[in-house]
C-alpha cells in the first residue's frame, strides 16, 4: 500500500514538472500550472494556451513575427498566448499597428480562389487578417496571421472593431512581450486611413 501510494505522488510529481506546452494541443489548454508569459515560449505548432478571467479590461494583440507568437492582454495583463504562421518570403505580413476593421466568423478569401478564413479578423482592406488556418511553425501564408481554429474561435469571441493589433518584429530568442506594445497614434491614423479607404 505504501508503494502505491509512493509511486502514485511520484506520478503526480511528474506531471506537475511537465511542460505545459505539453497539454495545449490545437484544442489549447485553459488550466496552466506556469504564469501563462512561461508558458507561451514552451508551445510547439498550433498550440495555444488561454487563461482569461475576463476582467471586462480592454483586449489587445501583439503579434510576433520574430517568434512566430501571438500574445492577448487584458489591460496589461497577457491572457493567452499562441503560435502563427505569418507571412512566406514575398508575401511578408507588414508591420505596424492596427485596429480590427472587420469580423466575420465564416469568410472566404477574395484574393486566394476562395480559401476558407475562419473567425476572420481584418487588419487592413488590402488582404491581411488574423484567422484560423494551417499552422506549420513557420512563415506560410500569403501574409495573413494563421492561428490554431480553437485559439481563432476564442479570439473572435473576446475582441471588437477597433480592438488594437501591434504587429511586431522586436522579440528575438524566444522572448515575450510581458506589456503590450501599442502605438496609439499609429494605430488612430490607420483607422482614420482605413475608413476613408471603405468609402
Amino acid at each position: 500500500m505504501a508503494r502505491s501510494a509512493i509511486g502514485f505522488g511520484m506520478a503526480l510529481a511528474l506531471l506537475a514538472a511537465a511542460p505545459p506546452a505539453l497539454a495545449a494541443s490545437a484544442s489549447g489548454v485553459d488550466s496552466i500550472a506556469l504564469p501563462i508569459e512561461e508558458a507561451a515560449t514552451e508551445l510547439s505548432a498550433n498550440q495555444f494556451v488561454w487563461k482569461d478571467s475576463n476582467t471586462g479590461e480592454a483586449v489587445s494583440i501583439v503579434i510576433s513575427l520574430s517568434t512566430q507568437r501571438a500574445f492577448v492582454y487584458r489591460g496589461s495583463t497577457m491572457v493567452a498566448a499562441t503560435t502563427i504562421s505569418s507571412g512566406k518570403d514575398g508575401k511578408d505580413t507588414p508591420l505596424g499597428t492596427y485596429p480590427i476593421l472587420q469580423k466575420e466568423q465564416e469568410h472566404k478569401s477574395n484574393l486566394y480562389n476562395d480559401a476558407s478564413m475562419p473567425f476572420m479578423q481584418r487588419l487592413t482592406w488590402d488582404g491581411i487578417a488574423i484567422h484560423a488556418g494551417n499552422n506549420p511553425g513557420f512563415p506560410d501564408s500569403h501574409g495573413c496571421i494563421r492561428v490554431p481554429t480553437g485559439f481563432a474561435k476564442k479570439l473572435f469571441g473576446v475582441t471588437s472593431v477597433g480592438t488594437t493589433v501591434t504587429v511586431t518584429d522586436d522579440f528575438e530568442g524566444g522572448a515575450v512581450p510581458y506589456e503590450p506594445v501599442v502605438d496609439q497614434e499609429t494605430a488612430v491614423a490607420n483607422l482614420r486611413q482605413s475608413v476613408s479607404l471603405e468609402k
